[in-house]
Parts: C-alpha cells; structure tokens; sequence
C-alpha cells in the first residue's frame, strides 16, 4: 500500500456543488469527501431526499488509501451510460475517498447512450475541477516537550520547519500540563530527519518522541 493518497482539497464532508446544461437537460453534481461506504451513500440518499422530483440520481464513489473500494449506480439510467463513467473520471484523476452524485433533470431532448456518458463524464470532471485536489500522507506523530516559557517560540518554529527531504513538519496541537506537550506530524518516509533537524534547532535542546501514525493532510 502507498504511503500517500490524493483526495478532494475539502474537509471530510464537505466538497462542491455545480450544475452543467446540456440540450436543456441539467446535471446537478455534488462532490464530497467522504471516509467510510457509509458515509458516502448518505451524500447520495441526502440528494435523492431533497431533490425529490428529479428522475435520475447516479453516483460513484471510490474509498480507501489503496482505492479499492469503488461503487457506482446508473439509478435508471441506460447500463453503463451514467455510473461507471463518472466511476471511470474519478479513477482516472487518482482520487479516492470521495463521492460523486449527479441528478439530473430531464429537458425533453433524448441525448442517446454516447451523449449521456459524456454529459456524466463532463459532469463529474466539472466538479473536480471546481472544487482541486490535496494529498494526505501517511503520518508518524511525535511530541516534542518544552517549558511553557519557550512554547510560543518552539511553537512557531516548528510550524515553519521543513527538513532536508522537503517534507514539511505539522503542527497537530498543543497539550498543557506539567509541560506544552507540542504534538507534529511527520510524513513517514521523513520521520527519521525530525531528530537532526530538532538538534539544529535548539542546540540539542529538543527531542521528539513518537506515540502513533495516520493519515494526515498536506498543508
């Protein structure tokens, strides 16, 4: 499995909302990011709920880091015409975790089968485009403890920190007790830089301990 994946650039649950006209038909397209099947087929039974007087409500959805859960419905719609094409769009821009749900209103004017599996291909292309992509990378998550008196300052520096690969060091947040308890996130295949880096930083004064690994955004 690959330690990095790309998504939609939104948080999980939220994404874009466009609409395309083709020969007075409208597709209606929503987009989100999504992290479980679950979650993925309330997007589409929430759309199927409020636009209640439209026909067709075609989806597709891909999850995991690897990708390989991938669902799609013509939801009436001629075979293959609607749901493997939007499917197929999705896959080809190496997207996962995120749903796709394209309603469509009816103008009057048959497209035929070529003419819908471009209206939903378009469709979903359009929505992608609107809303970007991000990376997540698998992450080591370390602590790097300081006196409160230098957080402020570890703080900032340690958001700013990029080590020798390119790989950026993220601040997940800060725990207040005996001392500020600074929590990072480091892609994996950087971790091993973090201590070197922390040396150069304070003199030899910081040191990180790891606790744990996830998926984390890239900034």
């Amino acid at each position: 499995m690959s330690d990095r994946f790309l998504t939609i650039d939104a948080a999980p649950g939220d994404g874009a909302d466009v609409e395309l006209e083709i020969k007075r038909s409208r597709f209606l397209t929503r987009i989100r990011r999504v992290t479980t099947e679950a979650k993925a087929r309330s997007v589409v039974e929430e759309r199927r709920s409020t636009c209640f007087d439209a026909r067709h409500h075609c989806s597709a959805f891909v999850l995991g880091p690897d990708g390989r859960t991938a669902r799609s419905s013509d939801d009436g719609e001629p075979a293959g015409t609607a749901g493997i094409p939007m499917l197929t769009a999705l896959q080809r821009s190496g997207l996962t975790d995120v749903v796709a749900v394209v309603t469509r209103y009816f103008g009057g004017v048959k497209l035929g089968a070529g003419g819908l599996v471009r209206a939903y291909t378009d469709a979903v292309a359009q929505a992608m485009q609107a809303v970007g992509t991000r990376e997540v990378r698998l992450t080591r998550l370390f602590r790097v403890d300081v006196d409160f008196a230098a957080a402020g300052q570890v703080e900032d520096q340690l958001r700013g920190l990029v080590l020798p690969s390119g790989a950026p060091v993220i601040v997940d947040g800060v725990e207040w007790t005996d001392r500020a308890h600074i929590a990072v996130a480091v892609p994996v295949d950087a971790a091993g830089e973090l201590d070197t880096a922390l040396a150069a930083l304070s003199a030899g004064a910081l040191s990180a301990a790891p606790f744990g690994e996830r998926w984390t955004d890239l900034p």
